[in-house]
């Protein structure tokens, strides 16, 4: 298997595994000042992923319109 393949299939099998844990990976274009207030918001909050400090604010903007 080439090398390219080998990395196709690793790429297959995570997206796999993401969709069975029931998520989904999203590729975003943004502004470089909201990757930062997203960095500081992971910085902050301790969290290991811009993913999860992502979600954070996601859900407070969705409390806030609730």
């Amino acid at each position: 298997m080439s090398k390219a393949a080998a990395l196709e299939d690793k790429n297959v099998r995570y997206r796999q595994r993401l969709r069975e844990a029931g998520e989904r990976e999203v590729l975003f274009q943004l502004p470089d000042e909201l990757v930062a207030l997203i960095d500081d918001v992971k910085e902050r909050q301790g969290l290991r992923s811009r993913s999860l400090a992502l979600m954070q604010l996601i859900e407070r903007g969705r409390e806030v319109t609730q």
